[in-house]
């Protein structure tokens, strides 16, 4: 594996940590800065904009640099962002760093979806990706909980340097491991490739990528909740179960990594009902302390998992529109993480009690069943021919590396 894959999985670890720790710094946010806690909250809220804006936006407008320098260009934004939001006291300038750190991170992270996959053999994209999205399941992991205590011990400003300061050794990383090169050539320019945008392959592989990811988000977002008001934890473990969620969510796409690019349908329809079967599992048996604990590690494993496997595909279908690829898969997880805490959100103000966001999460991810299924009997091929879904080396040598 290049050194640079583990490189840019460490400033996907500090951009990740960026997207989501706000969760814990909210209310010393609003108390220094003089806000209420509705209105700091929409700090995440422009932040998940900027990400589904950003992501393809920045994709189309990076695509004639090369790829080590649009990788610097954004990080070094994002650094300097992050430097602003630790030392002003406007809270106007902190929502505009937010904005400008979520455009830069959805850049970032959609050149580097691209530059992974050209590093390494054309039939190893799923290993590639998983390096990547390793760096937001170790935000999971470490990166929340540790800026949370940052804040309580120091102040929320603390974690945006802490943030700043980790992004520094992957500049210095890209500086050195990134090949420096001309701009990727495409033979199709913007317009050749968003019509290739029409392929059905990748509009449905999107469309499951961003309804998988919205039914991990949507638990996630309030599992707090389902384990102290069902489960009947203390709030104390809290911190600890979303840990948890996130130890699986990393072995779940190391697990994709390997497997998803030799046999991705079959990987891909298996991982799926057991994702399925373990929210409504997890539904019914909330209120079972030793249920709950052991299905926040096994649900967070299946769901970056699936999740991953689904955006290594769409990396593979997307060969007709190089540029756009990491920012359409950026964008989709995104479309994903919006969509899915909004719906467990208008469950839980209709009343339905605090089991509801698993029944959504159980609910998209029955939705992506059912569309990955029409979309199988849409594509399957005549009798004798192997379908173009079966497997992603389709065309592997069209693939060009770097």
């Amino acid at each position: 594996m290049p050194f640079a894959l583990p490189m840019l999985g460490l400033a996907v670890f500090a951009q990740g940590t960026s997207e989501f720790m706000l969760s814990g710094l909210g209310p010393d946010i609003a108390a220094e800065l003089h806000v209420s806690l509705s209105t700091a909250g929409a700090l995440t809220s422009a932040f998940a904009v900027g990400m589904i804006v950003g992501a393809p936006v920045m994709a189309v407008l990076s695509r004639r640099w090369p790829r080590r320098n649009a990788l610097l260009g954004f990080l070094i934004t994002f650094l300097l962002v992050h430097v602003v939001g630790a030392l002003t006291s406007s809270f106007a300038v902190l929502l505009m760093t937010r904005v400008v750190a979520a455009l830069a991170n959805a850049g970032f992270l959609a050149v580097a979806l691209v530059a992974a996959v050209g590093m390494v053999e054309p039939d190893a994209k799923g290993r590639a990706t998983s390096v990547l999205l390793g760096g937001v399941t170790l935000a999971c992991v470490a990166g929340v909980p540790g800026g949370a205590l940052l804040g309580q011990f120091w102040g929320w400003r603390s974690a945006f340097w802490a943030v700043a300061l980790l992004s520094v050794p992957a500049v210095l990383a890209i500086l050195r491991s990134v090949p420096a090169g001309a701009p990727p050539r495409t033979e199709a320019g913007v317009r050749g490739e968003l019509r290739s945008l029409r392929a059905p392959r990748l509009r449905v592989t999107l469309l499951l990528g961003a309804l998988v990811n919205g039914a991990t988000f949507c638990t996630f977002t309030y599992l707090s909740p389902v384990i102290t008001d069902v489960t009947g934890f203390a709030d104390g473990w809290v911190p600890a179960l979303l840990a948890l969620f996130g130890v699986g969510s990393f072995a779940g796409v190391t697990v994709a990594g390997r497997f998803a690019d030799a046999r991705p349908v079959p990987f891909l329809l298996t991982g799926a009902v057991a994702l399925l079967a373990g929210w409504v599992l997890f539904a019914l048996t909330a209120g079972n302390p030793v249920a709950a604990v052991a299905l926040v590690l096994v649900q967070g494993a299946l769901s970056f998992g699936v999740g991953s496997a689904l955006i290594t595909q769409a990396l593979y279908a997307a060969t007709g529109a190089p540029t756009l690829a990491g920012g359409l898969a950026t964008a989709a997880l995104n479309v994903g993480a919006a969509i899915g805490p909004a719906g467990g959100g208008i469950a839980l103000s209709a009343g339905l009690g605090h089991r509801s966001p698993l029944w959504v999460s159980a609910l998209l991810v029955a939705l992506a069943l059912g569309v990955g299924a029409v979309a199988l009997r849409r594509a399957q091929p005549p009798s004798g021919s192997e379908s173009r879904w079966s497997s992603p080396h389709v065309n592997s040598a069209t693939h060009r590396r770097g």
